[in-house]
Parts: structure tokens; sequence; C-alpha cells
């Protein structure tokens, strides 16, 4: 979050809320904005909702929601936030995705990603190489590297850093529209 820097008085729109971790942070950060929190799963959005009913900020909304299909305006938005949803993604599709993030965000938007990527360093690729055994295994989830997607949709690639906890491969990425 300390990379996204975010400003109050921002329209920030995460993607795949998850349970609301991040988004709890964000609505902190952005008090006197607007915060929209999405996910595809009610079971997610229902922990989202319960961790953010202990904060003393109401200026968020959580509703059911696909990255295919953002219900928000051309244009609109300030920040967009992702994670850990691109792993999960088939390849064929991540351009619709990457192209439904580029229409809702401002000119100038930012766009803050975290996945799981691909091994770097010694031990990581581990875990790719039980995912090439047994996809089902490993919950769906591979590595992958989206620098040069953003990249060929328009996007400035500000920074990227690579992040392994144990044998768990991730990138973080900050983007421009």
């Amino acid at each position: 979050m300390e990379l996204a820097k975010i400003h109050n008085n921002q329209s920030v729109l995460e993607v795949a809320v998850g349970t609301g971790l991040m988004f709890s942070d964000i609505v902190q950060r952005n008090s006197k904005g607007e915060n929209i929190g999405i996910d595809i799963s009610q079971g997610m959005l229902s922990k989202a909702k319960r961790r953010l009913s202990k904060q003393q900020n109401e200026n968020y909304s959580l509703s059911i929601g696909s990255a295919f299909n953002l219900k928000v305006k051309d244009a609109s938005i300030d920040m967009l936030v992702n994670n850990y949803m691109f792993d999960l993604i088939p390849f064929n599709q991540m351009d619709s995705v990457i192209d439904e993030f580029n229409r809702v965000l401002k000119q100038n938007g930012k766009l803050l990603l975290i996945n799981m990527t691909k091994s770097e360093r010694f031990g990581a690729s581990l875990y790719e190489n039980l995912y090439s055994l047994s996809p089902r295994l490993m919950g769906g989830c591979r590595g992958v590297q989206l620098t040069d997607l953003l990249t060929q949709h328009g996007f400035r690639i500000e920074v990227r850093e690579y992040i392994q906890q144990m044998l768990f491969p991730s990138e973080v990425i900050l983007a421009y529209k």
C-alpha cells in the first residue's frame, strides 16, 4: 500500500476485494474519497463487509462484480487495485480484463497489481513444478508475468518488485494509464 500513495479525495476501485484486508486500509487512507470494492464471490464480500463494519468510515461500497464487466463509468477511477486474481484467469482472457481496467481508469490513473508470478529465485520453481503436475492441487493458481501485457495495452510501468515468501513468488506492479 505504501507504493500506491493513496491520497484523500480519490476514487479507488479494488477488483477482487476478497476478505477486505487491503480494502479496509484503502478506506482508512482515502477517508474523504470514493472507495468501491467488488468481488465475484458473495462469501468473500460477506467477510469484507464484516471486516469493514468495525470501521468508523462509511465512504465505501461493496458489491458483486466481475473484472470482465466493471459497473463503473469510463475514465472515472483514480486508482485501481487488484490482488491475486490474474493467476486464476485463463491467459486468453487477460486482454479483456486489462482493457476493462484501462476503460475505467482516468488518464494518468494508477494501476496497482499484486499477483503470483514466475520463479526468479531459488526454490520458487518448486511451486511451478507442482502446478504443472496438478493444477487442481495448487488451487488453479499459476505464476504470470504481466509487465509486457500491460505495456502492450498502453500502461507505463513505474515499479515492478519481485517478492518471494518461502517458495511463493509474487510481483507488485505500479503502472499508469
